[in-house]
């Protein structure tokens, strides 16, 4: 089996998502943090180029691509409650 670019970028995105997860549960990153919420969208978007140019599977997509909506969700929800405003108002 042969590796093409996008399968490595898929597995920086695995990487990012797993170190994310690991660093929150061993409790060096805060799960509402900045860089938690950055390494998630990372993952979530490396994963996404890698379904896109590989072998596409649609459900992975999806879940990809609600994984990064809901991080940056809450990296605009963090720089609004950071800087004291409201998110809904």
């Amino acid at each position: 089996m042969t590796l093409q670019w996008f399968d490595w970028v898929g597995f920086v995105g695995v990487a990012l998502i797993v170190i994310a997860y690991f660093l929150v549960q061993a409790g060096r990153l805060r799960g509402d943090g900045k860089a938690n919420q950055v390494l998630n969208a990372l993952g979530a978007l490396a994963l996404m180029v890698s379904l896109v140019f590989g072998t596409f599977n649609f459900p992975a997509f999806v879940l990809e691509a609600v994984w990064l909506a809901v991080s940056l969700y809450g990296m605009i929800w963090g720089a609004r409650r950071r800087r004291g405003t409201r998110m809904f108002r």
